[in-house]
């Protein structure tokens, strides 16, 4: 798996080390192809790269962790190192990603928003099967109570 990560490859990435810059870093893409930011939820990313010609982007995070994401009741495990393509409003060839289904651990490999709406996550494996979740569910807490603000607020007439 961690053959992918070449010196090749980091020549032509923009690519950070530590905690911090990461979380930065991997939450503004998110932002930038229009998925939910709270979509990877990592703890200590050593590494985080960047390839915007090809879309491949990588993390390495410290250990192995999983994360509930409480509004759907779904448990999720995230790999110390993880590897995608990212697209507008997509992730595809995700590796290191698993989330657990009745009593299995099951690889995601495509993450995609439901066009036109973009409302729902649909979140496949490579055996073809998927589910849809509202992409509300992998928010973050503060992008949430920032659109209820919006949302409140009387739209200004002049």
């Amino acid at each position: 798996m961690s053959g992918m990560i070449t010196e090749e490859l980091k020549a032509k990435a923009e690519y950070y080390y530590g905690d911090e810059k990461c979380q930065e870093k991997s939450k503004f893409l998110l932002q930038e192809v229009g998925l939910p930011r709270g979509l990877l939820p990592l703890k200590d990313i050593i590494e985080c790269g960047y390839v915007e010609e090809t879309g491949f982007v990588w993390l390495k995070q410290k250990k192995k962790i999983e994360h509930c994401f409480e509004k759907i009741g779904k448990l999720v495990s995230y790999a110390p190192e993880i590897t995608a393509f990212v697209e507008k409003g997509k992730i595809k060839k995700l590796t290191g990603v698993k989330t657990k289904e009745l009593l299995l651990w099951v690889t995601l490999n495509e993450i995609s928003l439901d066009e036109p709406h973009n409302e729902k996550l649909v979140c496949k494996t490579s055996a073809g099967l998927f589910r849809t979740f509202p992409a509300s569910a992998f928010e973050l807490q503060e992008d949430l109570n920032k659109k209820e603000q919006e949302q409140q607020q009387p739209p200004i007439s002049n």
